[in-house]
Order: C-alpha cells, then structure tokens, then sequence
C-alpha cells in the first residue's frame, strides 16, 4: 500500500476529529471515567485492529489511552491508517 502524500493526509485529517501527525504515525488520546472504561475501550479497539490486520500502538495511562498508528511494511502512514483510525473513533 502506499503512504499518503502530504496533501492526502491533510484531507483525511479533516474528517477525522482529534487525530494529529506526529513523524511517521497519526496519534489521538481518548480519555475516559476511569480505568475500567479506558480498558473496555481498548478491549474493543482490539477486536477491530484483529479483524483489519492492523495493529495500533496503545499507551494506557490510567484513564487516557493514546492510540497511534502507521504501516510498519510501508514505511509510514496510509489508507489503511486512516481507515482504522475512524472505526477507532466509532467505538471510543
């Protein structure tokens, strides 16, 4: 697959709320009540980064969770980023 250029990733930013570049990766924190509810959410980001083949990293931080995603085998943000990034956001 290959990397969105700079203006791709500009366009894909707009819709997608919260979510900022940072190198080769798109970051987005989430906070939540508390521990438990940081941990459900991270429980169903799971399910979605298993069936897509595509796995985020996650910082748990009592009730934060900072999410961020590239494509290791590409060498930096794609489509397939961006993608997991909005059903990300639907479940958080």
């Amino acid at each position: 697959m290959a990397r969105l250029s700079k203006e791709a990733l500009t366009k894909a930013l707009t819709t997608l709320k919260g979510w900022e570049v940072d190198g080769e990766e798109i970051t987005k924190t989430y906070k939540f009540k508390d521990f438990v509810a940081a941990i459900g959410f991270v429980n169903r980001l799971a399910d979605l980064a298993e069936a897509a083949a595509h796995h985020p990293d996650i910082d748990i931080r009592y009730n934060q969770v900072t999410i961020a995603l590239t494509t290791h085998d590409d060498g930096g943000i794609t489509d397939k980023d961006t993608a997991l990034a909005a059903q990300i956001d639907g479940v958080a």
